[in-house]
């Protein structure tokens, strides 16, 4: 293999793994959905965020940034609540509430 081949592989292979990795993220949740902000840990994000810093799955760099979502089941955002290591709850956000929370910074 010359060098182009090897560089070629490795880029279709590293592109296959992270397509897969996109659909198992959303394959975790069955059924009907919704996007939660707030509640995503770094590199666990399931898509673009609204600040529009990014627009992958997988490329959040701070744990539950306001901009940065995941689906989880329909109707339960607001009820969803993650505690972070420190032991502080973040509670999921609609995209109304985490756009009017950027607004405010």
């Amino acid at each position: 293999m010359n060098a182009l081949t090897k560089i070629s592989v490795t880029g279709l292979t590293a592109a296959s793994f992270a397509l897969t990795a996109g659909v198992a993220m959303a394959a975790k949740v069955k059924g009907p959905k919704e996007k939660c902000f707030g509640i995503s840990k770094a590199g666990e994000n399931d898509c673009g965020n609204l600040s529009g810093t990014h627009s992958c799955q997988g490329q959040a760099t701070v744990d539950y940034a306001i901009d940065e979502w995941q689906f989880v089941p329909k109707g339960t955002c607001s009820s969803t609540v993650v505690t972070d290591a420190e032991g502080h709850a973040h509670k999921g956000l609609t995209k109304a509430e985490a756009k009017a929370m950027l607004a405010k910074k």
